[in-house]
């Protein structure tokens, strides 16, 4: 697939570096030669330096023969003109774009064929905020991914001494919990992946990624590590687009406080919350977060612009007794450095945001895509099409069909019917197949497997 990426920022850089791999022929534009000159030092692909809605610099970049254009500037207006030179001057078939603006997502008519002919908006604010959202809902879950429109997720948890599961054998847990249906779908032992069987032991620290229903989930959790309470009081730091959306979302339901150093700011926040407490100061300020009782905060949210700012307030706020913090965290040699150390989660924009956007990418019909383990790995949802004559899954049970090595089936959806999968489950036309791979090198050949042909022999 011939790509343009508009925009050599985190996001522009980390897509490349994610679909580069995958036998795409990419094209980065951006006004900055260095970061151009630097991104083709270390990836195979083109670059073009010069602004990214100019006709011209897009024909240099090869617009007329494009399948796509991934417009991921900094700038809104700059993404939307582009989509708009993309679709009338070179007719190239999908467009995505980037849009932060609250008022610009707020007026879906504007993004029509017939105005801004833009094929997939993506709002990294919202992508987070839902992520963080989810987190704090699942207390003690280090991801939580859903598909099928939130009937079925896909949960990462830390398995710990004193879990019911743990020091025991997989196939114990249909014992322990005959009434919930849930599967393992990979596990992750001092960072190695391991394929899960019956006769899998599950060791303390071991990362376990499962399958399951919504209303499962938190039984699931309790067999590998003691349940968390439900979480009551949060505290935000950073009054940005992601802190405020987060703030609104919660406030019905949470007691949230949400701490922002820019006075401007504040009284805005002051002024559109409704329940949320504002207040004006340095998240990382030890008297203000000992006289807001940071002891008994459940979640410590750090949201602020800075890497930096949001690795200490973190730190601070959990040396201080905050239960959980989480960190957001642009750079990624930081989100390795800082995960499972003193901050408990470290949220990286640009992986909310490539799963967002792969899904449009991926061959097949995949509806659904989350980047998980820093890109490592992957979860997809994918429709089966076809007959048992021209697709290679339709009317196959899962023992017969060749998955990739290190891919597993953790989930079937039929229509409302969520299936946990089994070795004996059967895919039927229109069944939402919902896969982990522990190697994202695989995806293609799981791609081949949901394309259809016009016969298989």
């Amino acid at each position: 697939m011939k790509i343009i990426i508009l925009g050599a920022g985190q996001v522009g850089t980390s897509v490349a570096d994610n679909l580069v791999s995958e036998a795409n022929d990419i094209t980065v534009v951006d006004v900055d030669s260095q970061k151009l000159e630097e991104l083709q030092d270390r990836l195979d692909l083109r670059t073009v330096a010069g602004h990214a809605s100019h006709p011209e610099v897009l024909a240099r970049a090869g617009a007329e023969d494009a399948d796509m254009i991934i417009a991921v500037t900094n700038s809104d207006e700059t993404n939307m003109i582009a989509c708009q030179v993309a679709y009338t001057l070179f007719h190239t078939p999908t467009k995505i774009a980037r849009v932060r603006a609250a008022e610009y997502l707020s007026q879906s008519q504007l993004f029509a064929q017939e105005a801004l002919p833009i094929d997939v908006l993506i709002s990294p604010e919202q992508l987070v905020k839902d992520y963080i959202q989810r987190l704090i809902e699942h207390s003690g879950a280090l991801q939580v991914l859903d598909f099928a429109n939130g009937r079925v997720s896909l949960v990462a948890v830390k398995a710990y001494y004193g879990g019911p599961l743990v020091g025991h054998e997989l196939r114990d847990l249909r014992e322990h919990m005959p009434k919930v249906e849930t599967r393992v779908a990979a596990i992750f032992r001092r960072g190695r992946a391991i394929i899960p069987e019956g006769t899998t032991v599950i060791e303390a620290d071991d990362e376990v990624f499962f399958v399951a229903a919504r209303k499962d989930i938190r039984a699931v959790m309790s067999e590998l590590r003691k349940l968390d309470r439900p979480c009551k009081r949060v505290m935000l730091a950073g009054g940005g687009n992601i802190g405020f959306r987060l703030a609104q979302s919660l406030e019905s339901r949470y007691q949230v406080k949400i701490i922002e150093h820019n006075l401007k700011t504040s009284k805005a926040l002051s002024e559109e919350l409704d329940r949320s407490i504002v207040l004006y100061g340095d998240a990382a300020d030890e008297e203000l977060l000992l006289e807001e009782n940071i002891e008994n905060c459940d979640v410590f949210c750090a949201l602020t612009n800075d890497d930096e700012a949001n690795i200490l307030s973190a730190m601070l706020a959990k040396r201080m007794g905050a239960k959980k913090v989480m960190a957001l965290i642009n750079r990624a040699a930081y989100v390795d450095l800082v995960q499972s150390g003193i901050i408990d989660i470290a949220i990286s924009p640009q992986q909310a945001t490539i799963g967002s956007l792969l899904a449009h990418i991926r061959r097949g019909d995949v509806v659904v895509v989350h980047s998980l383990r820093r890109g490592a790995a992957e979860a997809i949802e994918a429709i089966a099409h076809g007959d048992s004559r021209t697709s290679k899954v339709v009317g196959k049970a899962i023992s017969d069909i060749r998955l990739p090595p290190g891919t597993t089936i953790g989930a079937i959806v039929r229509g409302d019917e969520v299936i946990i999968a089994h070795h004996d489950s059967v895919i039927e036309e229109d069944d939402h197949v919902i896969m982990f791979l522990v190697d994202k090198n695989r995806i293609v050949d799981v791609e081949r497997l949901f394309q259809v042909g016009i016969t298989f022999i």
